[in-house]
């Protein structure tokens, strides 16, 4: 069977844009196009996948907005472009959005963002509620206040990221080009289209190299170091070409267009392995019989309910050991509560957690997306 199926069964997507694409190479929003690949990401909601955009465009269609020719060398000026081009290209996204009676939200993130342990969580959570509530993300670069991102653009490593965040199935990267080909298509008339390989095979990096050019494959090595990325949470990338008629409901129908890069093993194995492999545990809850049933058959959150003790100290976001109420360890996961916190909502239903503490950081002690059985 092959494993374009699994564009078929994604259940969440990551669908990165290219300023190319969207600024119809520099002339400014491309409007039409945009609102194509929405009536497109709208079907895919309609069917039930949840999908974050991370869209690129922001300092072309400032330049464009500004009357600007020639792409600006000073960085306070890219940065103007930027601020500028944002509003524009947010309230597009909203518009056409609109038209499917769908919302969309701004999210803007530096990879500071990424790398801090309590904003990445955050930055979580509010992508997590967003998908909840049906609201699309419209996720970009903060470009006015990155500096070297700005200059080299990198938000195929952001859509990649992104898609480490929301534990996303596959990330979809629609460029100017039809995918990875094994020769430079330029200079070689035999040239063939990758269409499905392990992210992690190193014959790509050679075929990836080489340098831009309207045909060219300029960027690509980006792009696969992104699917390097986004194959750590397990998730796979497709590499296509963005002006390709229907080109995202193709690849849901599992149609071969794009290079197809998968992950070294599934989701879940990658999930694990990176728990297992990079988390030390900071504490343990101990759960009762009810609670040991639904995490380990049902395969559910463990909520605040069915915590009988909590030992250890431990800050939101940390790993913990789970057992039952012998001793033994029957799985581990990441924390949405400190310990202080979880002590005082152990036992407690979820609708009691904003009584007890103030805020809700989750009505799950420990999501099930964070929870490894052991």
């Amino acid at each position: 069977m092959s494993e374009r199926t699994q564009l078929r069964q994604a259940r969440r997507l990551v669908i990165k844009i290219g300023s190319a694409l969207l600024t119809n190479d520099g002339k400014g929003l491309d409007v039409a196009s945009l609102g194509l690949w929405v009536d497109q990401i709208a079907e895919l909601i309609e069917s039930g996948v949840e999908v974050v955009i991370v869209s690129s465009g922001s300092v072309a269609e400032g330049m464009s907005r500004l009357g600007w020719t020639t792409r600006p060398q000073q960085l306070h000026e890219l940065q103007a472009a930027a601020a500028v081009g944002q509003m524009g290209l947010v309230q597009t996204w909203e518009a056409q959005f609109k038209r499917h009676g769908l919302h969309a939200a701004q999210i803007l993130l530096t990879h500071d963002d990424l790398s801090d342990r309590k904003r990445y969580l955050n930055g979580r959570s509010t992508l997590r509620a967003l998908l909840d509530f049906g609201v699309v993300p419209i996720v970009n670069e903060n470009d006015t206040v990155v500096t070297d991102e700005i200059r080299f653009g990198d938000n195929d490593t952001l859509g990649a990221l992104v898609a480490n965040l929301i534990e996303a199935d596959g990330l979809i990267i629609l460029t100017d080009q039809l995918g990875l080909f094994d020769k430079d298509p330029r200079k070689h008339a035999d040239a063939s289209l990758v269409t499905e390989r392990k992210a992690g095979d190193h014959e790509l990096d050679a075929m990836a190299g080489g340098g831009a050019g309207a045909l060219g494959r300029g960027g690509m090595l980006t792009k696969l170091r992104a699917a390097r990325l986004a194959a750590r949470s397990g998730a796979f990338t497709v590499i296509v070409g963005g002006r390709i008629e229907g080109v995202i409901t193709r690849l849901r129908q599992g149609d071969v267009i794009g290079t197809l890069l998968l992950p070294e093993q599934g989701r879940i194995a990658a999930r694990k392995q990176w728990l297992a492999s990079h988390l030390q545990t900071r504490g343990q809850l101990t759960l009762d019989d009810g609670a040991v049933k639904v995490v380990c058959l049902g395969g559910r959150s463990l909520l605040p309910v069915g915590v009988k003790g909590v030992s250890g100290q431990f800050r939101r976001g940390e790993m913990v050991s789970c057992v039952d109420q012998k001793g033994r360890e029957i799985a581990r996961g990441l924390v949405n509560y400190g310990a202080d916190e979880a002590r005082a909502i152990a036992g407690r239903s979820s609708d009691r957690i904003i009584e007890v503490l103030g805020y809700v950081s989750g009505e799950e002690m420990i999501h099930r997306d964070n929870l490894v059985i052991v």
